[in-house]
């Protein structure tokens, strides 16, 4: 079955920089558009950025710039490098899978779903 699980979150302090990862198994990541999310305490579930199966990448405006989404298909895994961290970047952040033919990042268009990993800036 599809299986989503992400690592690397921590605490940081402010201008630090984190490398999230998402290790997928129960299907070949390549084929699926693999996005990340966030959700802060009492907010919305928002994309952050979405990898497409050619590779091409769709990252949002509030963060582009400090932040960068690729994918290892040796390793069936992609990853979140997030730079620059503020504490309004604090978050659970989740990983998400779907096949799909575009890199939306609205929550919905997705259909699994990681445990998410936490990231907290002070």
């Amino acid at each position: 079955h599809v299986q989503l699980v992400e690592s690397g979150g921590g605490s940081v302090q402010a201008g630090g920089s984190l490398r999230l990862s998402c290790a997928a198994s129960g299907f070949t990541a390549s084929r699926y558009c693999l996005a990340w999310f966030r959700q802060a305490p009492g907010m919305e579930r928002k994309g952050v950025a979405a990898i497409g199966r050619d590779g091409s990448t769709n990252v949002a405006n509030s963060v582009k710039g400090r932040f960068a989404i690729w994918q290892d298909n040796a390793n069936n895994t992609i990853y979140l490098q997030v730079n620059y961290l503020g504490p309004e970047d604090t978050a659970m952040y989740y990983c998400a899978a779907d096949r799909l033919l575009m890199r939306p990042l609205d929550p919905s268009e997705y259909k699994y779903w990681g445990q998410g990993t936490q990231v907290t800036v002070s």
